[in-house]
């Protein structure tokens, strides 16, 4: 057992225990109060989950393992002084809840070069696909497939203990992110290059090679692919992409299938296919004004359309959240790394733009609870700036940077062996009847 594993060991053993504690204990303590709004609506906010990685705060945003995106940047390893946190350090303080020294960032970035040997068979599975299958559709399909090498399939299978079910789960995570990358480029280059491979470069992170293996060489990229990475790698465990594939693996499914079924749900336009939204929708106003993409919108058009927009009974793209009260920091984390390193952009100036009238024209039309951006508003124009102008791909890429905190998550579900998820449900006539009999 390597060094990570056995500190994992020893934090899961503590918190497993706690948890058997609280069980024992507390478990007729009540949390949360249910309404029959919140059954109609999809279960908004109500306290049912248990997850260690990460937590939304309203005000402050995400949170990895307490640290804020800003404390993040200050104390997470990165390759230069001046750049952006590594993804092997973002997942071993969501797996340990350490931060971690650049020892042990490089320690897993070796094991993961070791690890991203995918499968012959996926690759076939993902060309023996029909030429109209979306790029999702091949991301989750060949994940899918991946699943012949699960560790914790055939151990269970052969009879595992179950306080070891974290251990072959941990093997099946780290195989998964490993390959996710190689899965991905795969993908873009026979989609929307030349279909020819390029090899990983076992001397690059994660996140660089994810970008080379894309075609995509330059260390402003590589930057730009370690802050995508790394803002995108976690969002607590109830939005729909974490809260299925926890779901699924309850049933102890391995993470092969829980992730494919995860990304999935990430694939549905109300989640991870806004960051295509967002850019779909600039260049819809482009084309209304008759303008070429690379001129500058100016305000008082912007604000027309924006306007136009909500009179249509539609929404601005990448403006409000569930959760959030303010702005978003993994969107001024974008706009930071734009202010650095984006000069002049028709589309990163517009999205700028947006920020600037989007906010006020919500609050004085009263059309959201929170009228500020989120991640989705700034990452397609960013992309779009350094080359990657097939926005359908975009949420592939936040497939591939969200396995750090699902994955890391799955591991200690195992570990601390919670049961397979089982909500009640109710009929619409019992729901009507209790309405009655509470009048």
């Amino acid at each position: 057992m390597d060094y990570i594993k056995q500190r994992l060991f020893e934090k899961g053993s503590e918190a497993r225990a706690q948890v058997q504690e609280l069980l024992s204990s507390s478990k007729d303590l009540i949390v949360d109060e249910v309404t029959i709004g919140h059954v109609l609506g999809g279960m908004r906010g109500v306290t049912s989950l248990l997850t260690l990685t990460s937590k939304l705060d309203p005000y402050e945003g995400i949170r990895y393992r307490g640290f804020t995106l800003p404390e993040l940047y200050k104390v997470l390893p990165r390759k230069n002084p001046e750049g952006e946190p590594l993804a092997e350090g973002v997942f071993f303080l969501l797996l340990t809840g350490d931060v971690p020294t650049i020892e042990e960032v490089e320690f897993i970035r070796q094991d993961w070069v070791q690890r991203s040997n995918v499968p012959d068979h996926v690759f076939r599975t993902i060309d023996a696909l029909p030429s109209s299958s979306k790029p999702m559709t091949r991301f989750s399909t060949a994940i899918l497939a991946s699943a012949t090498q699960s560790q914790f399939q055939k151990k269970h299978r052969n009879g595992l203990r179950k306080e070891d079910y974290w251990d072959s789960t941990y093997e099946d995570v780290m195989n998964m992110i490993a390959q996710l990358p190689v899965i991905a480029s795969y993908i873009y280059r026979k989609e929307f290059e030349d279909g020819k491979v390029i090899a990983l470069d076992p001397d690059l992170d994660w996140s660089a090679n994810f970008a080379h293996m894309m075609g995509f060489d330059s260390e402003e990229i590589y930057r730009l692919f370690r802050m995508y990475m790394y803002i995108h790698a976690d969002h607590e465990g109830g939005n729909v992409s974490a809260h299925t594939a926890h779901l699924v693996a309850s049933a102890l499914s391995n993470p092969f299938y829980s992730y494919s079924a995860g990304m999935i749900g990430l694939a549905g336009p109300l989640h991870g296919y806004a960051n295509q939204d967002v850019v779909r929708w600039i260049f819809d106003m482009y084309k209304h004004f008759d303008r070429d993409i690379k001129e500058q919108l100016t305000e008082d058009e912007i604000t027309s359309f924006v306007n136009i927009t909500l009179d249509s009974g539609k929404v601005v793209p990448g403006y409000g959240h569930a959760v959030l009260r303010a702005t978003d920091p993994r969107f001024t984390t974008q706009m930071e790394f734009a202010d650095k390193y984006v000069s002049s952009d028709s589309i990163v100036d517009t999205a700028k733009v947006l920020y600037k009238v989007v906010p006020q024209i919500l609050l004085d039309r009263g059309k959201a609870k929170n009228p500020w951006p989120n991640v989705d508003a700034f990452s397609g124009s960013l992309l779009m700036h350094y080359g990657i102008k097939d926005y359908i791909f975009y949420t592939v890429m936040f497939g591939v940077s969200r396995a750090l905190g699902v994955g890391a998550q799955l591991i200690w579900d195992r570990f601390l062996g919670l049961p397979i998820e089982r909500p009640n449900s109710q009929t619409l006539d019992w729901l009507i009847d209790f309405s009655k009999s509470e009048d």
